[in-house]
């Protein structure tokens, strides 16, 4: 009696499914297997039909509450993610993706659960409407694994963004309608859905560019607080419009998540960070508590036409959905076929499904938790066959982008261009990103691609496909400059090589620092950008190959090759090591059979040889009989 009674806690029901979220999300991820199976599996083991230790019911009218809180927050994460130039190459299919295709599959998800279920036409409709949702809490965690081409993966993130907004209060009027069908007709509902939409678009996006005004405004928001005050914000938003319309909110919070995130203040860069860690934490909680509230006899009380009416809706529903929306398009057949492979449904369908359980049971009216039940059985059941197979159909069709493909460099100067010219030489594929016109002109006739732009914004570093890069590389005369791309590009993907020019070693800014991001000093120690850019342009420097003859560098006191050379003019561009052309960093300690390039200021030539082969090094290619160029134009 006393257990029980300490379990028929709120509190502790709220902090068990947030702990237990981020649990389960951390061992799928230890796993490599979907992160929704395992919070599914975890609520439902935890739940009333399980140890019992989590009990949604305790909540009460809060977990609604909590569960438009949370749905507002992904949702306007998602938007944030969307951005507006790759939105408008691809916006026709989107849009009929959208529109279109989220017709076709209410109309087949209604006609297939009419049928093979024997539901009522109205309740029908009402599946429908649940399962037309994608969503980007599923989505965008199964694109970033797949690493698929960016004209498929921006339909389908923009798919999932957008029509859940759509969805969201599609499924709401159309609940509206069954409790009180009295009250209009089609026309009526239709201008519900058009206004609702509208008015939460309107509201979010001026609510959206208020923020991005105030945040132009330095130390108007104490630093610190400005991702907390965004938050804030957003959740006033999304109850604010919903009160004033009702179920704007949805449309509310997408939108100003898309304003926002296609705007770049000194404030909102920290946020996407904040969101994508917010998100993660109320992804957990929310299909925690969600997936306990499901009774399993509910599920298992569906018998095996629920089967047949999964597979209708993958095989069938989906693709003809999709080839319809994208029909006309520039997108190819396999890439519709691939997006028509893919439907997993997210956490509004879920909260959907369990508001309308509720309003159901509110009524008197039966059929509302069988609803639900379905809802998550397509849930389950679409996440686990879209990561399952995902990736071989991607594979087969040819769409998976390569992985470890060259190097991206923020600064096209001349040291940078040097340094690429030898990867390039190597057959590794080279991008600059640089926002100086002079610049990225002579890396152009180089031969080399170039993005004009800011490297610490998304969409040059999108451009640059930086996650599907061996590593990046800071080598600008801005230390705070290269400080912050790394971190930015460490944000943007985890498994990348980190490389940064650093000239002083600060308070401010310090090696200890740059480590933290994971990355390197470049070049293996402090050196002058602007003095080796001088050296390359007035044609003083020399290239040469030496290998390292000892079995492992000798050290001096703790300090690498480079700082204990006492002078200006020696710098290790790159190296070899087992046939692997690389960066050479600050960390890296040199082994016997270790090839490296050198850059060589030509009045300290004599110097730095005569130190190298003291540190038993010798040379095996001297390209000093003319100053080097960092053109590769001649080469095929």
């Amino acid at each position: 009696m006393e257990t029980t009674s300490m379990l028929n806690n709120p509190g502790l029901t709220f902090a068990l499914a947030l702990a237990t979220g981020m649990i389960a999300q951390a061992l799928a991820y230890h796993l490599r297997i979907p992160g929704i199976v395992l919070l599914l599996g975890a609520g439902v083991a935890l739940g009333p039909d399980g140890a019992g230790v989590i009990r949604p019911d305790t909540l009460g009218p809060a977990l609604n509450i909590l569960t438009g809180f949370a749905v507002a927050v992904i949702l306007f994460e998602g938007g944030m993610s969307l951005k507006i130039q790759r939105l408008r190459r691809a916006q026709r299919p989107i849009r009929r993706l959208v529109l279109l295709g989220g017709l076709i599959t209410i109309t087949g998800a209604a006609i297939t659960a009419h049928y093979i279920m024997g539901w009522v036409w109205g309740i029908s409709i009402l599946f429908g409407t649940l399962v037309m949702v994608t969503g980007p809490t599923v989505i965008n965690p199964l694109l970033k694994r797949l690493k698929v081409k960016r004209s498929v993966a921006t339909v389908l993130e923009a798919e999932g963004v957008l029509i859940d907004a759509l969805g969201a209060v599609v499924a709401i009027v159309a609940l509206e309608t069954a409790l009180g069908p009295s009250h209009g007709g089609p026309l009526i509902w239709g201008w519900h859905v058009i206004s609702r939409l509208l008015f939460g678009a309107v509201t979010g996006a001026l609510t959206a560019i208020l923020l991005i005004l105030l945040y132009r405004v330095r130390r108007l928001i104490p630093e610190g607080t400005e991702n907390v005050f965004t938050l804030s914000i957003v959740l006033a938003l999304f109850q604010g419009s919903n009160i004033l319309v009702p179920e704007s909110g949805i449309a509310a919070v997408t939108m100003a998540g898309i304003v926002i995130g296609n705007h770049s203040t000194y404030a909102l860069r920290e946020l996407h960070v904040f969101k994508e860690e917010l998100t993660v934490m109320l992804i957990g909680m929310l299909f925690v508590l969600l997936a306990a509230d499901v009774r399993i006899a509910d599920v298992v009380g569906l018998g095996l036409p629920a089967v047949w009416l999964v597979l209708v809706l993958i095989f069938i529903v989906r693709p003809a959905a999709v080839f319809v929306g994208t029909a006309f398009s520039e997108l190819l057949p396999k890439e519709r076929l691939f997006i028509a492979w893919i439907g997993p449904r997210g956490i509004v369908a879920a909260a959907v499904a369990s508001i309308f359980a509720v309003s159901f049971s509110n009524q008197g009216m039966s059929g509302g938790y069988e609803l639900r039940a379905l809802v998550f059985l397509v849930i389950a059941a679409t996440v686990v066959f879209a990561s399952l197979t995902g990736g071989l159909m991607a594979g087969l069709l040819g769409l998976r982008r390569p992985s470890n493909l060259g190097w991206v460099f923020m600064g096209a100067n001349a040291l940078a261009r040097a340094m690429a010219r030898l990867f390039k030489q190597d057959g590794q594929e080279v991008v600059f990103i640089d926002s100086n016109w002079d610049n990225s002109k002579e890396a152009e006739n180089d031969c080399t691609k170039v993005i004009f732009g800011n490297g610490l914004q998304s969409r040059y570093l999108m451009r640059a496909e930086v996650d599907i890069r061996r590593g990046a590389i800071a080598v600008t005369s801005n230390d705070e400059v290269n400080y912050l791309f790394v971190q930015k590009v460490r944000e943007e993907t985890k498994e990348i090589e980190l490389f940064s020019v650093l000239k002083n070693d600060t308070e401010s800014l310090t090696v200890e620092m740059l480590h933290q991001t994971g990355a390197s000093v470049a070049f293996g120690h402090n050196l002058d950008v602007d003095l080796w850019n001088r050296r390359f342009k007035n044609r003083q420097v020399h290239l040469q190959l030496w290998e390292r003859m000892a079995e492992t560098d000798g050290e001096n006191g703790g300090k690498p090759l480079l700082a204990r050379y006492q002078g200006t003019g020696l710098i290790a561009a790159v190296m070899r090591r087992n046939g692997k052309l690389s960066p050479v960093g600050d960390m890296i300690r040199f082994k016997g059979g270790d090839t490296v390039y050198f850059f060589i200021f030509v009045q300290e030539s004599e110097k730095a040889g005569e130190y190298l082969r003291k540190e038993g090094w010798e040379l095996i290619e001297g390209i000093d009989d003319e100053a080097f160029s960092t053109s590769v134009c001649h080469l095929s």
